[in-house]
């Protein structure tokens, strides 16, 4: 619970939101075993001890922070599973921004069920005033975070910023009411801004194409049917469990928790391009190959999904791994990691709360993933 017991010592949280962090940081934690889960195949193509040297230094370097959970699947297969002490196959895990991937593909199914259209501006009602500039911002622009809203993702001092605001603070009753009343800083399309307000706003929006109610209850009920019929059965995805804010909106942007296996089959989802195991196609690929197309201001971005390109604003490891590969990332040091051409999904679940243990946990997956043929 480090990181959220630092938040709660320095924002002074309510204690209805320090149960909302608390509970993001324990659900379903496995009670601590003698024996942590530590699996790697006998037959895996890499040589297992080739394998388990790779691993190791993930959990056993502190450099790399704290890793909690590692899986490596190679087709739709566990072929290496490791636990930290007090955590298994069964804890869920929180996503942090990892959650923003699964609001897109759930923004996908709506898009293809007709529901949304890509470059058609987005009904928000608080920008339904003729001559407001906001408008005429897209589902694309909300997607690859280049909507031109005036989202500070972090600040200095950590009170400084749009998103703790918006999620532990005077927004939290109405997240997405917070992040759509902001004005604009770019026109839309011009500029990227990383902005966990935009997937509250997109978050909000679907919720509007089920329901027109605003009890909170319609709205999160209405939410989680979709979630449940569309993605969590078909998708095999049961620890699939998103959090929801007072006003019913799914905190699509950063509060959801799965298990790591479950993390790794929504991977395997995404580099089976909307295909479960069995052959069911759930998404259409046409939305997996618009999510992983490079957007225009940020070619290292995607629909809410990081793509390995070299950018200003890259969050996977260019240079390191194949061009192809394309990921999920949250705070702090969550992967899901898929790379098609090696026909691999990567999860590492930890914490990593500075930038260098960040980049020697990314350093250590692609020396991981590199031991793989293309």
């Amino acid at each position: 619970m480090q990181i959220h017991s630092r938040i709660v010592k320095r924002l002074g949280l309510t204690a209805g939101i320090v149960a909302l962090v608390a509970a993001g940081s324990l659900a379903g934690r496995a009670a601590p075993t003698a024996e942590p889960v530590y699996i790697v195949a006998s037959d895996v193509v890499t040589g297992e001890s080739t394998l388990r040297a790779a691993i190791d230094p993930l959990f056993d370097n502190a450099d790399m922070g704290e890793t909690r959970a590692l899986i490596v699947m190679r087709d739709g297969q566990i072929v290496a599973e490791r636990y930290a002490p007090g955590f298994g196959p069964d804890t869920k895990l929180l996503a942090w921004s990892m959650a923003k991937t699964v609001t897109a593909v759930l923004a996908g199914l709506m898009v293809a069920d007709g529901r949304l259209a890509l470059d058609a501006p987005v009904p928000v009602p608080a920008w339904s005033q003729p001559g407001d500039p906001r408008g005429r911002i897209t589902l694309r622009q909300l997607l690859t975070m280049s909507s031109g809203i005036d989202h500070v993702e972090d600040g200095e001092p950590v009170t400084a910023g749009d998103t703790v605001r918006m999620l532990f603070q005077d927004g939290a009753q109405d997240m997405a009411a917070y992040a759509e009343a902001k004005p604009l800083a770019h026109a839309p399309g011009e500029n990227f801004a990383y902005s966990t307000g935009s997937t509250m706003i997109l978050s909000d929006l679907m919720t509007r194409m089920l329901t027109n109610s605003e009890d909170p209850d319609v709205r999160r009920r209405a939410m989680q049917m979709f979630i449940d019929g569309r993605l969590k059965a078909p998708g095999k995805l049961p620890s699939l469990t998103p959090e929801y804010d007072a006003h019913g909106t799914m905190i699509g942007g950063s509060i959801l928790h799965m298990t790591a296996r479950d993390y790794g089959r929504f991977g395997e989802l995404l580099r089976r391009r909307g295909r479960t195991p069995a052959g069911h196609q759930i998404l259409p690929e046409k939305w997996i190959d618009l999510m992983t197309t490079p957007s225009r201001r940020n070619p290292a971005y995607g629909l809410h999904i990081w793509l390995n390109r070299a950018s200003d604003e890259s969050a996977l490891m260019p240079g390191q791994a194949p061009e192809s590969l394309f990921g999920c990332v949250g705070h702090n040091g969550q992967y899901i990691l898929i790379s098609p051409s090696q026909r691999l999904t990567v999860v590492r679940i930890g914490m990593s709360p500075r930038k260098e243990q960040r980049r020697a946990v990314r350093a250590g997956l692609a020396r991981l993933m590199g031991l793989f043929p293309g």
